[in-house]
């Protein structure tokens, strides 16, 4: 993916090739209008080589491919026309660093392999004329006053000076292009890390949202659930008997205080503290509601940590709650809490054929499932017809130990 910084230093390499290539132009025709170059190619010719040259170097750093394979045809075109070497030529270094450092896979080994090459051009260049070469040279008069032996240490250190020139910036420039490379995976690996780091506050601000909307969900769904019966039981009671019907008004009045008090602490963000009361006050708001609830109790009770008597607390709640919208109010609910090395709440009601939704998962019975897996525990959810009467059994499995 390439990056602001990528795209401002695609026009900026541009103008930098441009700008060598420029340099390299005005001293490459300097060279050839002031220096005595011994060749059969006339002037313009070489100027015209030496604007190919130019062009080659200009492009070592947008199109080091282009670049490599124009400065190979002028190696030949060179080596055709017998030109010796020119001043200008250093800047092949030019070339081998922008192949190294900016070159395509296929550009960097095509120029490693071409720096031997190149070697041996340089022999066929500076060694033409020499006996250990038959090939004519315009510069045969110097080399023949030359003996034979400083002919062969002048041959070498042309080729090691030459190759040289192309091994070290080629280095440098690979060099370089790794360097650059680890730097762009170390930022690559920040930006994961950043982007893994949001994505997992994002993750946790949802998880937060969602558990507050199980926390809403349960307090508010079973209190109203609780009132609601309790305001339809109160339409039934006689009219000569105000002392039940005040007694009813405070039992709504005490859930709805209750409830408002659990609201405040979840909206309070008071962590895994246990709701107001324990599960027999939670058994006992329903009874006083009006429905009748059958509880059993086997084992023995034990203390539970904050974060599993609140799972505890809401998931019977939310038990409760369903039983008191989906069953019929002329039959029990059932409740029973079975302490061993976990608690196993079950609550099982006869279902109003009026309300079979109870059958169909809700945002409650998510709620509780989630909430049970999040400490280890497991929910059990089916309809049952053992009585001869449709029955709706909700099981619920908590840990009495943190893990």
């Amino acid at each position: 993916m390439q990056t602001p910084a990528d795209r401002w230093r695609a026009p900026t390499g541009v103008l930098t090739g441009v700008a060598v290539g420029a340099a390299v132009l005005g001293f490459g025709v300097w060279e050839v209008l002031t220096a005595e170059i011994r060749t059969s190619m006339p002037d313009r010719d070489l100027v015209a080589f030496v604007c190919g040259f130019a062009v080659a170097v200009a492009a070592y750093r947008a199109r080091p491919g282009i670049a490599l394979g124009l400065l190979w045809a002028l190696a030949f075109l060179q080596l055709w026309n017998d030109v010796p070497l020119l001043l200008v030529e250093l800047s092949v270094a030019v070339i081998a660093y922008g192949c190294g450092r900016y070159g395509s896979i296929a550009t960097l080994v095509a120029s490693a392999a071409s720096v031997p090459a190149i070697a041996l051009l340089l022999v066929l260049t500076y060694g033409a004329g020499l006996e250990l070469l038959d090939v004519p040279s315009a510069n045969e008069a110097y080399y023949s006053a030359l003996g034979a032996d400083s002919l062969r240490s002048l041959l070498t250190r042309v080729v090691l000076f030459g190759t040289a020139l192309l091994v070290v910036p080629w280095l440098v420039g690979v060099l370089l292009r790794v360097l650059r490379r680890e730097a762009r995976t170390r930022a690559e690996q920040v930006e994961t890390a950043r982007e893994r780091d949001q994505a997992a506050e994002l993750a946790d601000v949802r998880e937060g949202q969602a558990r507050l909307a199980r926390d809403v969900h349960d307090v508010v769904g079973h209190s109203l659930a609780v009132i609601l019966a309790q305001a339809e039981s109160a339409q039934y009671l006689p009219d000569d008997d105000p002392a039940r019907l005040k007694q009813t008004l405070a039992t709504i009045a005490t859930s709805a205080r209750t409830s408002l008090q659990d609201v405040r602490q979840v909206l309070g963000a008071t962590g895994d503290r246990p709701p107001n009361g324990g599960l027999d006050d939670l058994v006992e708001g329903v009874r006083a509601s009006g429905h009748e609830v059958i509880a059993a109790e086997i084992g023995e009770p034990r203390p539970m940590p904050p974060e599993l008597a609140t799972v505890a607390y809401r998931v019977l709640q939310e038990m409760l709650t369903n039983a008191i919208r989906h069953g019929r109010r002329d039959e029990p609910v059932h409740v029973e809490r079975h302490w061993q090395d976990e608690l196993r709440i079950e609550v099982r009601n006869v279902i109003d054929t009026d309300t079979q939704t109870a059958a169909t998962p809700g945002h409650g019975l998510e709620g509780m499932r989630r909430r049970l897996e999040s400490v280890g525990g497991r929910l059990d959810v089916r309809p049952r017809t053992g009585s001869g009467q449709p029955t709706f059994t909700v099981t619920a499995w908590v840990p009495t130990r943190a893990a």
